[in-house]
């Protein structure tokens, strides 16, 4: 009959928090991510948004240091090179009909579009935020009064205010009076999506429970609904960029838009592009795509943007 023998010896106490035989190597750590490190993820992995950004630098670079590379300045010039087609020595995109190049052209219409757009944004943002804001967080008559007057000039026609408003101010032809023009007349889209999200956000019980510590009403807005908001802003930042582009080329080709000699933009060329499409194409389609592309590749990001700030997309995972 086999017997069991059983051995004794001291007892060592365990040490808290450590498991016996040693400490235990992880194979892998999660490590938590913020809000802001989950959206820039999410766009960083979106194609079709990085696809956007991608262009856009690109666009970037030929408009503002493709000058600095060529030396060419759009102003010179060339009464030996007058209308000579692309592949021209010299002259890549060819020229015009005073011999001006077009590349340069290009190249300083992409920094006069782009000055408009950020003009554009700069005036009719705060404008939008600050009409929103009011209306969705006090509600009541000053709702009614802001949003009537939202109402009331959006039943006329943007276009058809920017013409007459560019025809009684001859002076603002200018890339700098047309973005001031768009700025003035394209915030009333962005008041009702501000108004609409913080309609839905002040009942959130995270403003109620800043109203119960004494928050102010100024602290509230801006530290806990604006914050909140950020993702339809950036959105609507994007998307109104593309617009006012396409609304500038439109203002221009009526004959109300940027004018004046060596005054240029994308819409500007394209303008001037049209009456000789039919002899001299490269003077519409040049700018006619590079006009495009900027508008697309803003609408990409701005699409990317979107997504990336849909809490319902999860392919970066927390």
């Amino acid at each position: 009959m086999a017997t069991t023998q059983t051995t004794t010896g001291p007892v060592v106490p365990a040490t808290p928090g450590t498991p016996e035989g040693g400490p235990v190597e992880r194979e892998f750590t999660v490590k938590a991510r913020s809000q802001r490190q989950q959206i820039i993820g999410r766009f960083l992995h979106n194609k079709v948004g990085m696809a956007g950004a991608v262009i856009f630098v690109l666009l970037l670079a030929f408009g503002f240091l493709g000058p600095l590379v060529t030396g060419i300045d759009y102003a010179d010039q060339s009464s030996a090179n007058q209308s000579v087609p692309p592949g021209t020595a010299g002259y890549l995109m060819g020229s015009d009909a005073i011999g001006r190049d077009l590349m340069a052209g290009i190249m300083t219409g992409v920094q006069r579009s782009l000055f408009i757009v950020l003009l554009f944004v700069a005036i009719a943002f705060p404008l939008g935020l600050l009409v929103g804001a009011l209306a969705g967080y006090f509600g009541r008559w000053v709702d009614s009064v802001l949003m009537r007057l939202v109402d009331l000039i959006l039943t006329v026609p943007l276009l058809v205010v920017l013409i007459v408003v560019a025809s009684n101010f001859p002076g603002s032809r200018t890339p700098l009076g047309v973005g001031i023009i768009l700025g003035l007349f394209g915030w009333l889209d962005l008041a009702r999506i501000v108004r609409s999200q913080f309609l839905s956000l002040r009942e959130k019980e995270y403003v109620e429970a800043a109203h119960a510590m004494g928050a102010s009403n100024a602290r509230i807005i801006f530290k806990h609904l604006i914050p909140n908001s950020l993702g339809s802003l950036i959105v609507w930042t994007t998307l109104a960029a593309a617009t006012a582009i396409t609304l500038e080329a439109a203002l221009t080709y009526l004959g109300f838009g940027v004018n004046g000699a060596n005054q240029t933009s994308l819409g500007r060329l394209v303008s001037d592009g049209v009456q000789a499409a039919s002899t001299r194409p490269w003077l519409f389609y040049f700018p006619g795509i590079a006009l495009l592309i900027i508008v697309l590749s803003i609408n990409l990001i701005g699409d990317g943007i979107r997504d990336a700030f849909d809490p319902s997309n999860r392919r970066v995972r927390a």
